[in-house]
């Protein structure tokens, strides 16, 4: 199976390196997570086929496994860093070195809370309005009924959200007043990786 990066042009490996925060060795296995994740006759041409969303979704980063729940923001993700003009949020190998480099240890604060704030942004407005946050809570606290807040519960907890993080006071929080509570939250840069 070593003969996959033999396959990415050594050009194209240069610049990789050059517009992500990935070394070539990182590149390289991209390359070869992502070539297996297409069907054998199509892993010649890796770095012109889309690969469908569901087979993203088979990575081990994504799915859930007997140690951890599945990552709640795995659709979030696919959609944010597709550039699929049909919508199915299937990925190319220059959207999933994006999303690599940006979870990678290397990416920083500043491009990780523009990416986190964009997965957030449930309906793309631009915006973390009340309903975006709820979503939010929701896929932070699992789905179960026991994991649920109350109607209550779920509206004092956006109250105090948009109260500590809202301020220009506008009922919704832009993507400055989220990096102002990023840069606050130390774990924040540290835990919104992936590590292949």
């Amino acid at each position: 199976m070593g003969g996959s990066s033999s396959l990415l042009p050594q050009e194209a490996l240069g610049e990789y390196q050059e517009l992500t925060f990935l070394n070539k060795q990182e590149i390289l296995l991209a390359y070869k997570r992502f070539s297996e994740l297409l069907p054998r006759e199509q892993r010649e041409n890796a770095c012109s086929v889309r690969v469908p969303k569901s087979q993203i979704l088979t990575l081990p980063e994504l799915r859930p496994s007997p140690s951890r729940q599945a990552n709640p923001f795995q659709h979030r993700i696919c959609h944010v860093f597709s550039t699929s003009e049909d919508g199915d949020d299937s990925m190319s190998f220059e959207d999933f070195l994006d999303m690599l480099s940006v979870f990678s240890d290397a990416a920083t604060s500043d491009i990780k809370s523009r990416y986190a704030f964009r997965i957030f942004d449930f309906d793309d407005d631009g915006v973390l309005d009340g309903k975006d946050l709820e979503k939010l809570v929701n896929c932070l606290t699992g789905q179960g009924e026991e994991a649920r807040l109350s109607s209550i519960e779920m509206e004092q907890l956006i109250r105090n959200v948009l109260e500590e993080s809202d301020i220009d006071k506008d009922g919704t929080i832009n993507l400055s007043e989220f990096q102002h509570v990023i840069s606050r939250s130390p774990d924040f840069v540290s835990s919104f990786k992936i590590v292949l």
